[in-house]
């Protein structure tokens, strides 16, 4: 009868272990997507179509409301009629009016809630939805990096809030980039959580922390994977008879 060797046991479940965690760190397309604006590139003083893109993550339920604040500075925004979701703007009165083209204003569109009231435009798990937004951009917000922090709610309960600052935060709010005035409206990729490369914005980050950590991710995942490899084959060898 044949045994198997313990200690060639133990290492074929080490090995195995090892290509998973490999496996694991080099899938970040399993991470979880999250609230974003797009086009994330705008130029100060602009007029665009932003939209908000909101996904469906809660295996069960779908989402009912959306709530986001949007900076300060915005003093024209207007909201496409999203088919199976009521909107309700909210407005702020300054103390200090704004200096815009136009002339002064006195106040500014300081919340967007969209309420779901179906049956059409539901939101499942695995689904996503935009709400296009015609705005003006901030003249004075060229050089920063606009967060739009939002609550995103779901039918079971759950509120997922995006209101974090930070690159590497799960939750990390929606933001845009705000370039120079006369520039290009642009949708630049992985841009959606902060500044792009080399840019500090009003949050204090940039984009290519999270780049690092991408690529530190991606070398530890392969080198993971190589050793698990190796030590399958190292174990699966035949044992010298004695």
């Amino acid at each position: 009868m044949t045994q198997t060797n313990p200690d060639r046991r133990g290492r074929s479940r080490g090995a195995l272990a090892g290509v998973v965690l490999a496996v694991a760190l080099l899938a970040p397309g399993a991470a979880q997507a999250h609230i974003s604006v797009h086009p994330n590139t705008v130029p100060a003083g602009a007029y665009a179509t932003l939209d908000v893109r909101v996904p469906g993550e809660q295996a069960g339920a779908h989402v009912t409301k959306v709530d986001t604040l949007l900076p300060s500075g915005f003093t024209s925004v207007d909201y496409q009629n999203v088919p199976g979701w009521s909107v309700r703007v909210l407005q702020t009165r300054l103390s200090r009016p704004i200096q815009t083209p136009d002339g002064p204003v006195n106040q500014v569109v300081s919340q967007i809630i969209w309420t779901w009231t179906g049956p059409l435009g539901r939101v499942d798990n695995g689904q996503f939805i935009d709400f296009p937004l015609s705005v003006a951009i901030p003249t004075n917000a060229a050089g920063k990096t606009l967060s739009f922090k939002t609550l995103q709610y779901y039918s079971n309960g759950q509120i997922v809030r995006w209101i974090e600052t930070s690159l590497t935060d799960p939750n990390p709010a929606p933001t845009i980039n705000v370039t120079a005035r006369g520039g290009v409206i642009e949708d630049v990729a992985g841009a959606e959580a902060g500044p792009a490369p080399g840019q500090t914005g009003a949050s204090g980050s940039t984009g290519g922390a999270s780049q690092g950590l991408a690529i530190a991710a991606l070398i530890v995942g392969a080198l993971g994977l190589a050793a698990g490899l190796a030590a399958i084959v190292l174990t699966r060898r035949p044992r010298a008879r004695t």
